[in-house]
């Protein structure tokens, strides 16, 4: 059984449930629902960081 050396909490999992979202080309409309957001503008942060990018930071994190 290997080890992970890293905090983990809600909000980590949230991001990480919009990302792969995302990343599987779900509408900012249907992830604003899953997470209960009122505003569009908090779903789209999810969309800001993007790709490429997003897997290598989802690699450096986790």
């Amino acid at each position: 059984m290997r080890h992970l050396n890293v905090n983990v909490y809600s909000h980590r999992f949230r991001h990480t449930y919009a990302c792969q979202l995302l990343d599987n080309s779900a509408s900012l409309d249907f992830i604003q629902g899953m997470l209960g957001h009122e505003k569009t503008s908090t779903t789209q942060i999810y969309a800001q960081i993007q790709g490429v990018r997003r897997r290598e930071l989802y690699r450096q994190y986790f």
